[in-house]
């Protein structure tokens, strides 16, 4: 039987990595205002943040509704293909539920809740998929990649220039962000059982603490599956970007580096000035 990987737009990767992994999405809604959009369909990254700078609000992001999964189900299962698809952490959205219930309607969909976000969703997608090049059957990849996720395998983090847009989301206190802009500190945001939380706090130019953080990162947890390794940003500079690409090569020992945008959902609530080092645990 053939397998099909899928996954909401929250998994934040690249064209080229899609058809790499034959990995195909289907994209969470976004309303800006009173217009609606798909994520990945006719709004970008540098839109979010542009309507924000103007409008001073969030947008406000949604869940794939029940209807619109059983219609992307539909379109690729059949009696020889299988789907396996992944969703953003339950604990975060409603997509797993709506996904769950729209795979009942089919005999071959089985669905994954990640417990985590972004490009931490590819890890597990491209897992699935090289299992499934090395013969696996739909139920042993499914059993393998939700225990991944399940036990945190997937390291999922980021470090934010400022707490602004996880405040106003609900997803950080008053404390603490009047604390990091007080003390200028620059925070690490983890994911751990599903849900965001501060991990650690980092003082000083936003560049150098980002080189900490991932070295820190890679240093806390030594012992990974080594096909690749995801830095995930919203916006960074050049020399931000070029920092972390070498930090990673200088203290991790990846056979392939991917650089990725961040969506538009996932920006949403993180803000500009955000960037991750994302690799899967053993």
């Amino acid at each position: 039987m053939n397998i099909q990987i899928t996954a909401d737009s929250t998994i934040d990767i690249t064209e080229e990595l899609k058809q790499k992994y034959d990995i195909k999405t289907i994209g969470l809604m976004i309303t800006l205002g009173d217009k609606d959009y798909i994520d990945g369909e006719g709004i970008s990254t540098d839109e979010i943040f542009e309507y924000i700078k103007k409008t001073k609000n969030l947008p406000k992001t949604g869940a794939v509704s029940v209807e619109r999964y059983k219609e992307f189900f539909g379109s690729i299962a059949n009696d020889d293909t299988a789907i396996i698809h992944f969703t953003i952490s339950s604990e975060m959205s409603s997509c797993y539920n709506f996904a769950v219930q729209a795979s009942k309607e089919f005999k071959n969909v089985y669905v994954v809740d990640s417990r985590c976000l972004s490009t931490a969703i590819a890890l597990l997608a491209i897992k699935a998929r090289r299992l499934a090049n090395e013969g696996k059957d739909a139920q042993e990849i499914f059993n393998t990649v939700q225990l991944l996720a399940n036990e945190g395998k997937p390291e999922c983090s980021f470090i934010l220039d400022n707490l602004k847009l996880l405040y106003k989301g609900g997803r950080c206190s008053a404390v603490q962000m009047f604390g990091a802009n007080i003390l200028r500190l620059k925070v690490h945001i983890g994911v751990h059982g599903g849900k965001m939380g501060v991990d650690s706090k980092y003082r000083g130019k936003f560049e150098e603490c980002v080189k900490t953080y991932m070295e820190d990162i890679l240093k806390q947890y030594p012992d990974y599956d080594d096909h690749c390794c995801f830095i995930t940003y919203t916006t960074a500079s050049e020399d931000v970007l070029n920092n972390a690409i070498e930090t990673v090569k200088k203290y991790g020992n990846f056979q392939n580096i991917y650089l990725t945008t961040a969506g538009a959902t996932v920006a949403s609530h993180c803000g500009e000035n955000t960037i991750g080092i994302l690799y899967l645990q053993k």
